[in-house]
């Protein structure tokens, strides 16, 4: 198989066709000249040191130059090894939550910051594995499909926040039901994270697990939050900062389900693990993960080309200093044939 590494520069093989019509020009207008003077026998016997041939070899030798030299910078590359690597790993979706109790700053900056930067990190860790993005809040919403491209999937975390869910709450069973939906047939083994607080749990989040659990799929969870607590700051217009407060006035307190996170995980036969100040727990559950076996998810091919531009520029310099070599005056041994023999 042939790739051509520049092929921008294609269009420079019609400068060959425009040097031989300038040359053809020129030779057309050389011949009317020399009718001029008489008849052309003549001139070439008064002119016996010219040569009518070396001169058209010359424009030949440069010509080839020239196709040479476009030919390296173009540079046409050779197929040489084709390798096959296949790629195994798991499906993973990270279902996060983006509801407003997850802004409390138990866990510092905050819960949400806090989850986000994790999940990167463990983006850096994944090898072949693909990994899918799925927010919630009071409904769930799938931001990024199963895919490799682990820069895609950062770029799409980055955007995370808790107003890109307009509708509030917890909703972790439509999550995991959205997650499951969302594998498709692949007979690939699969697995979903939830992270959350797991405060205002709706959609029967247990079932959900469990029902996930029922056709292979591992649910495990990651409580983010501390057990005491945190207020919800709010914010207006101008940036100032309130607490979340009840219909009695008072500062809500949103406060860790750690029961409810342990048995969504045990339904769906995963684990659970609470971050903290000092860990958000990941690395626990990416332990796990590793645990799951890893199967084929894809095989490519891969063609491993060489250059062969150096064989190209070699040449256009071969024919160009045997253009500059050739003279146009005849050879001595040319000279003593007599054309005109008396």
């Amino acid at each position: 198989m042939i790739q051509f590494e520049h092929k921008e520069f294609f269009w420079a093989y019609l400068l060959l066709l425009f040097f031989v019509l300038i040359y053809w020009l020129y030779k057309g207008w050389k011949n009317r000249a020399v009718k001029q003077f008489g008849e052309k026998a003549l001139i070439e016997r008064l002119v016996k040191h010219r040569s009518d041939t070396r001169p058209a070899l010359r424009f030949l030798l440069l010509l080839f130059a020239l196709f040479f030299l476009i030919t390296g910078i173009i540079d046409p590359k050779v197929g040489s090894k084709v390798e096959t690597v296949k790629r195994k790993g798991i499906d993973l979706f990270i279902a996060l939550d983006v509801s407003n109790s997850m802004l409390a700053e138990d866990i510092k900056p905050d819960r949400l910051s806090r989850a986000k930067m994790a999940i990167s990190n463990m983006i850096d860790k994944l090898d072949g594995d693909r990994i899918g993005l799925i927010v919630f809040a009071g409904r769930a919403y799938k931001l990024l499909p199963l895919t490799t491209d682990y820069s895609a999937a950062k770029l799409f975390l980055s955007s995370v926040d808790t107003k890109i869910v307009p509708v509030q709450g917890t909703a972790i069973g439509s999550a995991i039901n959205l997650a499951v939906s969302s594998f498709g047939k692949d007979k690939h083994n699969k697995a979903i994270v939830v992270i959350t607080d797991g405060g205002n749990h709706q959609g029967y989040p247990v079932r959900a697990a469990k029902n996930a659990a029922n056709e292979g799929i591992k649910v495990f969870t990651i409580g983010m939050g501390l057990p005491e607590g945190a207020p919800i700051p709010i914010y207006d217009a101008q940036g100032n900062r309130t607490f979340l407060k009840d219909r009695q006035g008072k500062v809500v307190i949103t406060k860790l389900d750690e029961q409810m996170l342990q048995e969504i995980a045990n339904a769906g036969n995963g684990s659970y693990a609470r971050a903290n100040n000092a860990s958000v727990g990941l690395s626990k559950i990416l332990r796990n993960l590793n645990r799951i076996q890893k199967q084929e998810l894809a095989s490519k091919q891969f063609i491993d080309y060489e250059h062969h531009f150096q064989l190209f520029l070699a040449l256009a310099f071969f024919f160009l200093v045997l253009e500059l070599l050739l003279v146009e005056r005849k050879p001595k041994w040319a000279e003593k044939i007599d054309f005109f023999g008396k």
